[in-house]
């Protein structure tokens, strides 16, 4: 599985239930690398998208922990195991999880690619993704030229799990 995530230089994602930043890039990275896919989130990732509904082409699994929730075109369930049971048949590859905390911590140790998108500024944030640069079981693999939107310097970076990592 991967993970998929725009972070600050303190690796915050968001404040308020809402992203830090929307870098116009990132947003056609996001979508360039999930396009057709299965993509995971929590439900308040899912609520805080346009309208708050499934991403357009794209196979979606919202965790909740009411086990009534329901929203059209979209796979809900109500734990990780669920998910990782929905996701059986799916290639590692083409599995992304997008989100919120909680959902990223949950998935990570399942996860063997992750693509962070790194915001060279220092947000003020409540929502926190895990600092990979200080966790040893994983590497920075890619990191691309810095690139600007507006005033705002970003890369993007893609690390890679050391170990597998554990099985679907």
């Amino acid at each position: 599985m991967n993970v998929i995530a725009a972070v600050d230089r303190n690796w915050g994602i968001g404040k308020n239930g809402r992203l830090l930043v929307a870098i116009p890039e990132d947003q056609r990275l996001f979508r360039q690398e999930t396009l057709g896919k299965t993509v995971i989130m929590g439900r308040k990732t899912l609520e805080s998208l346009p309208g708050g509904k499934p991403l357009y082409g794209r196979n979606t699994i919202v965790l909740s922990r009411n086990p009534e929730y329901g929203i059209r075109g979209a796979c809900c369930v109500s734990s990780v195991s669920e998910a990782l049971a929905a996701v059986k048949g799916c290639k590692a590859e083409d599995v992304f999880v997008a989100g919120g905390e909680e959902i990223y911590r949950a998935f990570l140790p399942y996860c063997r690619t992750a693509h962070v998108t790194y915001i060279d500024y220092a947000y003020e944030a409540d929502a926190y993704f895990p600092d990979l640069d200080r966790d040893q079981e994983w590497v920075l693999d890619v990191e691309t030229e810095e690139a600007t939107y507006f005033d705002i310097c970003y890369s993007f970076r893609r690390y890679v799990r050391r170990s597998a990592g554990l099985r679907l």
